[in-house]
């Protein structure tokens, strides 16, 4: 397979033939920002022009020297570099000559972090709004979904289409049994009133028919007594691990991120567990396989309202060598109840209609720490009958994790040959997946599951 082929049809699982991608020119020797499309930021290297140093100013736009001919497209930069570099927060150092915050200064982050056990709420929610003012003059990524990753595949899929009349392209659906889009509920448990309160936050969980992973910090925090974890696990919910100790500062130094690894990836052993997530999602996307865990879920769609800027531009889960991440779609219940002082579902229904317009993950983290208190309560079970609503509704599909973990993996290994004069999907689980069809309409692309798409024999 062509290496700029393979991170589309890696995310499609299309036949390799289908969608053929050519390099134009001579890449440059520095990667920058530039169009692709009047609304989609790219970051990377580019044959036709220099890429910009920042993205505050107009961009040349790669979008004008793309070309198909029989059915091929030629674009002038490395379509899987791109994508990779924008999966994996590459543009950043980049960005931090536009946007400075206090997450880049070692020393402040660390005094703050020690400081942090001793601070209460009021305190350090004044002190996170000076950090982080200026986030809504930030154009990139995308507030408040950036489906960057997604829009450049879409665009160079219609390219093709558009040259092709009357055609389709066949893929596996991205979620079994053909449902709309996935959600997932995470619990992030920070402090001993959390943990306590999590027996009680089972109860309105399943009261909405509804489960959730938990996120439990192993050392410092709390206790974390066997029967805990048991009576989480016994309930059908489920355990990871959250950091070591949520100091801030897993991610120091390598050295420091080593030592580390070795007592979080027993962690993973005692808690039998097969997720993580860093503390105030801090991560270095470079050192992610030292984890002995299958999933990973520390990284923000995007990230303006996190200590650490960026953001991995996807609403879908993608490999970064051998465990997947689960990108965080969704604000954080804590940043929106006291950064943006938001009582109201608006911004989550908005972050949610957004992503399942495009049919990706949505993946919200609500701490038991942060929604005791009544008015919290109250907006928290408003969430929960809102995605119930939704799974009625809008056929959404709502796993642990670890769920979306397994499907996801077996999707990656199945693929679509040739049978007859139609399609069929071959590998393990393809008993749960559905053949799709990306198609033009009126010069739109789309993405079709109803029968009327599919030729008399085309799936077995």
């Amino acid at each position: 397979m062509n290496q700029s082929n393979k991170v589309i049809i890696d995310h499609l699982r299309c036949p390799d033939n289908m969608l053929q991608i050519a390099i134009v020119g001579e890449l440059s020797g520095d990667s920058g920002f530039f169009n692709f499309g009047s609304d989609i930021i790219c970051y990377g290297k580019c044959s036709a022009f220099a890429p910009s140093r920042t993205f505050r100013r107009p961009l040349h736009d790669a979008l004008e020297y793309a070309r198909v001919d029989h059915g091929a497209v030629s674009v002038p930069f490395n379509l899987s570099e791109v994508v990779e570099t924008l999966r994996r927060e590459k543009y950043t150092t980049a960005q931090w000559r536009v946007v400075r915050n206090w997450s880049q200064n070692r020393i402040l982050r660390m005094g703050y972090y020690l400081a942090r056990p001793f601070l209460p709420v009021s305190i350090r929610r004044h002190l996170q709004r000076l950090a982080l003012r200026g986030w809504r003059k930030q154009p990139f990524p995308r507030w408040p979904v950036d489906t960057t990753v997604e829009q450049i595949f879409e665009s160079i899929v219609g390219l093709i289409l558009g040259e092709r009349k009357d055609q389709t392209i066949p893929f596996i659906w991205f979620w079994p049994e053909g449902k709309r889009a996935c959600a997932l509920l995470t619990h992030d448990v920070e402090t001993a009133d959390g943990r306590d309160f999590c027996e009680s936050l089972m109860d309105i969980d399943d009261s909405f028919g509804i489960k959730a992973s938990f996120q439990v910090v192993p050392e410092s925090r709390y206790k974390v007594p066997r029967t805990y974890l048991t009576s989480i696990t016994q309930r059908g919910f489920e355990v990871n691990v959250q950091d070591l100790n949520h100091d801030g500062r897993l991610y120091d130094t390598y050295e420091k991120f080593q030592e580390r690894t070795k007592a979080i990836n027993e962690y993973a052993g005692l808690f039998k567990a097969r997720g993580f997530r860093s503390a105030l999602l801090n991560r270095d996307i470079d050192w992610l396989n030292l984890l002995a865990f299958e999933y990973d879920m520390s990284i923000p769609n995007v990230a303006h309202l996190d200590p650490q800027r960026g953001g991995c531009c996807t609403i879908f889960p993608y490999f970064v060598g051998g465990i997947l991440e689960i990108p965080v779609t969704t604000t954080q219940d804590y940043t929106l109840f006291h950064i943006l002082r938001d009582y109201s579902l608006n911004l989550w229904r908005e972050q949610t209609s957004r992503i399942i317009e495009r049919h990706g993950v949505i993946n919200f983290i609500i701490h038991p720490d942060y929604v005791i208190a009544d008015q919290e309560m109250q907006v928290f079970k408003y969430l929960l009958a809102y995605i119930a609503e939704l799974r009625a509704k809008a056929d959404l599909w709502i796993p642990l994790p670890r769920d979306l973990n397994e499907w996801w993996r077996q999707r990656s290994r199945m693929q679509i040959v040739k049978s007859g004069s139609g399609w069929k999907i071959v590998g393990e689980g393809r008993e749960r997946a559905r053949l799709a069809y990306a198609r033009l309409e009126n010069g739109k692309l789309v993405y079709d599951l109803s029968a009327t798409a599919t030729p008399p024999g085309e799936v077995e």
